[in-house]
């Protein structure tokens, strides 16, 4: 019986519901609704502006002619401290010398106009950088009703998108330009499901001076129940409509007239454009006391006598320059030259004007008297100009002076103090060397020239191949790394190793009659603790040698004077640095078509007696620096390499695919072939693909940056590789089914299985042994190594046993026909298992690269600091490896042909050898699989 049932698609009548059925739907939709709601605004909590904020800010309808967004409303603080104020026991006044100080960024997203023209409604973005939520916030979830704990990802990110450290807000409020208040609600997030309100409140006045720098006030944190739990103190800078009120007034009172005099040796700059760029480019500054700061107060920042550390570097920051002439900028007081941010009691508000007839900016600085952002105490004095003449003895880029307004005893006063910069990253134009030290060079290097260098191509003294990062060593085996680079060749000026262009010079040499020519060096290193100089050097936390001398580009020989620059650790006297002239440094670079190893050397000695308190026993100088043509033949040598590794193991494929195509046209065959040998062939197919295949063959790519050129064309050839050792292992472990299919279905073939056991009997054993005689290799590799680098202070990394036991897998790999030559000797059979293509090929495949290393070992030309094709880490390569590894594989490559043509057994003696041979018993229907 069937029934149909038939449903118009659009019915005439609409469906009738009884009055008692629709009440209920309608409470229950009403209900659903109503928690979808609360369930929205549960993922998206607020926080009420007029129950934080209408105290400070009113909250005022919006004008209707509001535009979308007031430029002239827009306030920035990307330059702001904050201090924890009701933490308990937190530290609301930080050291001085912080290296991470707790940083604010607040940016205005959109500005309205109100119905009040001078209120406006904001929205922004605030992060905080050095903030930590661990104490309030760490078991809120995201409606607060159980705690959450979730794994952090391994380079934590919140869910604004910042990194760890960095934690975002949200807010909306109102800010009255008239009064300078500005209030804001928002809200922030920490971690995937918590979140926590904030409440903004700032004092940001609509004009600024250096009286009125700074914008302060508080940011309150409540959690997602919305109860406060923390207060920050904000101290930020105003960057609204600044005035310049008292430099005029200094520079009418010619208080830098002591300067003038320096206009001649200055250098003049095109416009204040030119000398801010200058200044921010080379913003940091060594800071020398040229009082005696044990008899008097040589603090800039806080005034008073004491027993403290004294500045040593001095940072420009926030640069803000005018077309007029004006400056605007921070001076940070610091130990070292990674500053981040600025904290208040370690900080000068400075107002400044260039001068481009006298070529100097004049400054006046104030000091910040408490964290509230109050400027007083504007008794600083600064003058800042640009060398024209480099010396040996003068290698500042910027140079300049501080002292006090005040006199000697006033409160406040601090003694005279210079600053200077030695890092130049741009060469002003009119900037000129003079070589005022050659005379002496002549003299201190005259033996070292006449004994000449070595024979060869060496580098030309205008190349970047003069540039080098070098290893330096004292006689008690400590060592640290520095570089080294030239800052003139002759008339032509480097910077940071770059050729810039011509520049003025006078001593110049003859360059083109005697292959010499004049050149200024620098040297720098930074040595570690318990690194002496001398007796009165005894530790430092940096060098830099100031060097001139000759070059002679025949021989590859420089040989230089120079002032050593040492900084002091305590600064209890007037000078925070020793000035040291009486230094030889004396380098022979290595040939340019020089083979791997050979290196550049050197020496840096104390030309005083050895009762001189400066005086320093010998330091050697080692480097191994690439030459640019090395570095583009290791390039070129690497894509090499990279070819040959498609090739092979692209022929890898097509030889295990022809003998796939042998056993299927002989069948017959297969039961003879060792499932040992196929085993372990196709393991070393697989294991590549299990592990990561780039630590396998490119390890420590990484540490190498001067390959970022063939980086893409390098990861584009892994993946093929990848690719066609997928497709190898697959053939292999085709060809292990077929084999061990063919040997497990015919019962009468059991004696081969014995012999297969057999061979497994003798190679197992060996495969162990040799593993355990390689470990122990490496152990006493490792301990012999440990008292090389002891003796020599210098060798090269021993590898680790991870390493070692690779190498010994690619030499079980280089003998794969060896269980096979066991099988046949078992067997004693001659039957042709394996194709000559196929163990022939794969021997060649496997002793090329021993060949190649032969070869790449005595060649010249070829050069690689990452072995991609006969990696050492993953096989034993030396010459005397290479020899008897290829000699071993042939060996093997001969014994298989001989036993499939003569028997098994044809190489051994007569009397080992049996009468009979072991006859195949034909089967009806085996499988021709």
């Amino acid at each position: 019986m069937e029934i149909r049932l038939i449903l118009p698609l659009f019915p005439k009548y609409p469906p009738y519901f009884p009055k008692s059925v629709i009440a209920p739907f309608l409470l229950l939709l009403t209900v659903l609704i109503s928690s979808a709601a609360a369930a929205a605004a549960a993922e998206n909590p607020s926080i009420s502006y007029s129950q934080y904020c209408n105290d400070v800010v009113p909250e005022i309808p919006l004008s209707p002619f509001t535009h979308p967004f007031r430029d002239s409303a827009s306030l920035t603080i990307n330059y702001a401290h904050f201090t924890y104020t009701t933490r308990e026991n937190a530290e609301t006044t930080p050291s001085r010398f912080n290296r991470l100080p707790n940083n604010l960024l607040f940016i205005t997203k959109s500005s309205e106009e109100t119905q009040d023209d001078a209120v406006f409604k904001l929205k922004g973005a605030l992060d905080l950088r050095g903030f930590q939520f661990q104490r309030h916030f760490r078991n809120y979830s995201r409606r607060g009703l159980r705690l959450v704990h979730y794994r952090p990802p391994r380079i934590p990110v919140d869910s604004l998108g910042y990194r760890a450290g960095f934690h975002g807000f949200a807010f909306h409020g109102f800010w009255n330009s008239t009064s300078g208040k500005l209030c804001m609600v928002g809200q922030g997030n920490e971690g995937r499901y918590r979140y926590f309100f904030g409440v903004f409140k700032v004092n940001y006045s609509n004009k600024s001076s250096i009286f009125d720098s700074f914008v302060n006030g508080t940011l309150e944190l409540l959690n997602a129940d919305g109860k406060f739990v923390e207060s920050l103190s904000i101290l930020g800078v105003n960057s609204r409509k600044y005035e310049f009120k008292l430099i005029d007034k200094e520079i009418e009172k010619n208080v830098f007239k002591e300067f003038d005099h320096l206009s001649g040796v200055s250098l003049g700059l095109n416009g204040t454009g030119e000398m801010c760029d200058m200044i921010r480019k080379n913003r940091f500054f060594e800071l020398e006391y040229k009082s005696d700061c044990e008899s008097e107060n040589c603090d800039v920042l806080h005034g008073e006598k004491g027993n403290f550390t004294l500045p040593r570097s001095l940072i420009f920051d926030k640069i803000e320059c005018s077309e007029s002439g004006f400056v605007r900028n921070f001076m940070i007081f610091g130990s070292s030259e990674v500053r981040l941010g600025f904290e208040p009691n370690a900080t000068l508000v400075a107002e400044g004007k260039w001068d481009g007839e006298k070529k100097r900016l004049d400054m006046v600085g104030c000091r910040i008297l408490d964290g509230a952002g109050t400027v007083g105490d504007c008794s600083v004095r600064l003058s800042l100009r640009f060398p024209l003449v480099y010396t040996m003895r003068q290698r500042n880029f910027i140079v300049g002076e501080l002292w006090s307004s005040k006199s000697l005893n006033e409160s406040g006063y601090f003694g005279r103090g210079e600053f200077g910069n030695w890092i130049r990253r741009s060469a002003p134009t009119g900037l000129r060397y003079e070589y005022d030290e050659i005379e002496n060079v002549k003299r201190s290097c005259a033996r070292k020239m006449i004994q000449g260098g070595k024979v060869g191509k060496f580098p030309e003294a205008l190349s970047r191949d003069m540039t080098f990062s070098m290893l330096v060593r004292n006689r008690k085996g400590d060592k640290v790394f520095g570089y080294c680079f030239p800052l003139f060749v002759g008339d032509k000026y480097f910077a940071q190793g770059g050729l810039i262009g011509e520049v003025e010079s006078t001593g110049l040499m003859n360059y083109s009659q005697s292959n010499l020519v004049n050149v200024s060096f620098e040297l720098s290193f930074q040595p570690l603790s318990g690194l002496s100089v001398s007796s009165e050097l005894s530790s430092f936390g940096s060098v830099k040698i100031s060097a001139e001398g000759i070059y002679d580009s025949k021989i590859g020989h420089l040989c230089m004077v120079g002032c050593m620059h040492v900084p002091l650790r305590d600064l209890k006297i007037g000078r925070n640095s020793s000035l040291d002239c009486e230094i030889l440094v004396d380098i022979q670079y290595a040939p340019v078509n020089a083979k791997v190893g050979n290196t550049i050397k050197g020496t840096i000695e104390s030309m005083r007696m050895k009762s001189d308190p400066l005086y320093f026993e010998p330091f050697e100088i080692v480097s191994q620096s690439l030459y640019s043509n090395q570095a583009k033949d290791s390039l070129w040598t690497m894509d090499l390499e990279m070819t040959i590794v498609l090739v092979s193991s692209t022929l890898t494929c097509i030889f295990v695919g022809l003998q796939l195509f042998d056993v299927q046209k002989h069948p017959n065959v297969l039961p003879f072939i060792s499932v040992i040998m196929l085993t372990v062939l196709t393991l070393a197919h697989m294991i590549p693909l299990l592990l990561n295949f780039e630590a396998l063959f490119l390890t420590n790519r990484n540490r190498q940056n001067v390959y970022l050129g063939s980086d893409g064309w390098l990861e584009v050839n892994e993946v093929l590789v990848r690719v066609i050792t997928m497709v190898a292992f697959l053939l292999e472990f085709r060809l292990l089914q077929l084999t061990w299919s063919a040997k497990a279905k015919d019962a009468s073939q059991k004696i081969l299985w014995i012999s297969e056991k057999k061979v497994l009997y003798l190679c197992l054993p060996l495969y162990l042994a040799g593993g355990l005689i390689s470990w122990f290799a490496h152990l006493s590799s490792r301990s012999h190594g440990r008292a090389l680098r002891m003796m020599q202070h210098i060798a090269p990394r021993q590898p680790s046993i991870w390493e070692d036991l690779k190498s010994y897998a690619g030499l079980i790999l280089d003998g794969f026909l060896f269980p096979q030559v066991l099988f046949n000797l078992f067997c004693n059979t001659q039957e042709r298992a394996l194709a000559p293509s196929y163990y022939v090929g794969t021997t060649l495949v496997r002793l090329l690269p021993h060949v190649y290393d032969l070869y790449r070992a005595h060649s010249s030309v070829l050069f690689a600091l990452n072995k991609i094709y006969a990696n050492p880490k993953i096989d034993y390569y030396s010459t005397a490896w290479d020899v008897i590894i290829c000699g071993v594989g042939l060996l093997l490559a001969l014994l298989i042909f001989l036993q499939q043509r003569f028997g098994g057994r044809c190489f051994l003696p007569k009397r080992f050898r049996q009468n009979l041979v072991y006859e195949r018993v034909p089967v009806v229907g085996t499988d021709t699989e």
